[in-house]
């Protein structure tokens, strides 16, 4: 896995526990280009941008991903 600032969710229990307000805010405050967020914006919001990021083609789907929707499906 790369060398994220927080563990990705891998099951429907750990995304179910984030806050979706935070996921939200972290996805449409995605940027190309912006550095990716720090520890200082909680794991929420840092899943919410990660996974922007992958929606828009600018980091591949990773091994975490496969396993979360390897769960919800």
């Amino acid at each position: 896995m790369a060398n994220y600032p927080f563990e990705p969710p891998r099951t429907v229990a750990d995304l179910d526990s984030l806050d979706d307000a935070e996921i939200y805010e972290g996805s449409r405050d995605y940027q190309r280009g912006d550095p990716e967020p720090g520890p200082n914006r909680g794991r929420a919001y840092w899943y919410g941008w990660h996974v922007a990021a992958i929606n828009h083609g600018d980091r591949e789907t990773d091994e975490a991903m496969r396993d979360l929707v390897r769960a919800v499906t």
